[in-house]
């Protein structure tokens, strides 16, 4: 009789498991979904169509749901940006994995590096949406992944910065008009598609004049600071 009871009692101790977790499961999954719809959002409208209704209707989900899960759609946006801001989930890696070895940082490793900006800037429309939305707008989210970009691009600056003191290289100022040229022709490229300096980058030719004129700029800030050292 007492083995029935405990039977009895862990069949409803795990048919009680099963209703909580399908709710929880579902919760997870609409969360996923609306996270996901914020990024569709943006590439199809842009940031100015980041409202209630179209972020609803791209997760194919009631609108409610987006302030019984994240309280406003400000947060919603906020979680989709830090999720999925370049530096957090690419540049950070490569970052991290050049500072295993910090004595062997150079040219070779700073031009990968601009390289695969470009190439992810070239390739990612959202990434494109959300630099433009950052350049043109003033906004407490996008400022914070701007801060955090800061904070991981400092760790790189400790490591070669030192290989351009007193060298009258700035290597930051130089670095900084790199991805400045990098973010702004291909945004050119890509909203107006039209020409900057005769260079069209959408062509692949003049996309390779550009990543070899990245490496010969790298190098000659290397070079420089070799010959005044």
């Amino acid at each position: 009789m007492g083995k029935q009871k405990n039977t009895d009692s862990e069949q409803k101790s795990e048919k009680s498991r099963k209703v909580t977790a399908g709710p929880i499961r579902e919760k997870a999954r609409s969360i996923t979904r609306l996270v996901a719809a914020v990024g569709g959002v943006i590439q199809k409208k842009g940031y100015t169509g980041l409202t209630g209704p179209n972020i609803a209707k791209e997760a194919g989900l009631d609108k409610k749901l987006i302030w019984t899960y994240f309280g406003s759609i400000d947060n919603l946006v906020e979680t989709y940006i830090l999720q999925r801001d370049f530096w957090n989930m690419a540049d950070q890696k490569i970052i991290s994995e050049l500072l295993k070895n910090p004595e062997n940082i150079g040219k070779k490793d700073i031009t990968a590096l601009l390289h695969g900006q470009l190439e992810r800037m070239m390739k990612d429309k959202v990434l494109q949406r959300i630099i433009h939305w950052e350049i043109g707008e003033k906004n407490k989210t996008l400022r914070k992944v701007a801060d955090e970009r800061e904070k991981i691009g400092e760790h790189l600056f400790e490591i070669i910065e030192p290989d351009f003191t007193d060298t009258g290289v700035d290597i930051r100022a130089k670095l900084a008009l790199q991805i400045a040229g990098i973010y702004y022709l291909v945004l050119h490229a890509k909203y107006n598609g039209s020409l900057f300096c005769g260079i069209d980058i959408n062509k692949a030719t003049d996309l390779e004049r550009l990543q070899k004129a990245i490496q010969d700029n790298v190098n000659a800030m290397y070079d420089e600071a070799k010959v005044n050292k």
